[in-house]
């Protein structure tokens, strides 16, 4: 199963896949490509470490959707590659009907909270403030329904009496990094219901 990642940051998730693909963990599942939305971001520096080629795709006119040229350009990009499945990793853009329709039903979302509780931006912060005392992590299929299409599977994290948000924040990407190799390597044996 060839697998490509979108990020617009850091890339701690990606570079959880990227290591469970190098120690055999992937199952079927390889990384053709990364692609950014943002030049000079994280995630494009884990291609030459992990032989992956990662490119920067220009994603104007617009600064929070993919739409318009951006999106014929990102179409264009991820379509060369091959994909049997797109990987949403810290993707920071609403992607619209174009791209959605180009790659139905193969594009995945990671989320940090428990869908449907706290979807959209900052998810974290918004179930720290609420005081809450389970959040966790959600992969999830992309529809047009931002943070609302199907849940393939989620992890729970304990949200401790007086915790920092940023120990909550720490909590949950470690649930991050172990949740999403996991689903794509279910989802490339052909798992049922992932």
């Amino acid at each position: 199963m060839r697998v490509v990642i979108l990020g617009s940051g850091r890339g701690s998730n990606a570079e959880a896949i990227l290591l469970a693909q190098r120690e055999g963990r992937l199952g079927g599942a390889r990384v053709a490509a990364i692609f950014s939305d943002v030049a000079g971001s994280g995630i494009l520096s884990l291609g030459p470490r992990f032989g992956v080629p990662a490119e920067y795709v220009d994603p104007a006119p617009f600064r929070t959707k993919l739409d318009g040229e951006g999106e014929a350009r990102f179409i264009a990009a991820v379509s060369g590659a091959q994909p049997d499945l797109v990987v949403l990793a810290g993707f920071m853009r609403v992607l619209k009907a174009g791209f959605l329709g180009a790659f139905a039903g193969r594009i995945v979302n990671l989320h940090p909270s428990l869908l449907p509780s706290f979807p959209g931006l900052d998810a974290i912060g918004q179930a720290w403030r609420r005081g809450v005392r389970v959040t966790g992590c959600t992969v999830h299929y992309v529809t047009a329904d931002v943070d609302g299409g199907p849940i393939i599977d989620q992890a729970a994290v304990r949200v401790e009496p007086g915790e920092s948000r940023e120990s909550l924040e720490a909590k949950i990407h470690a649930a991050e990094h172990a949740l999403l190799p996991a689903v794509i390597a279910r989802l490339s044996a052909g798992a049922p219901g992932a």
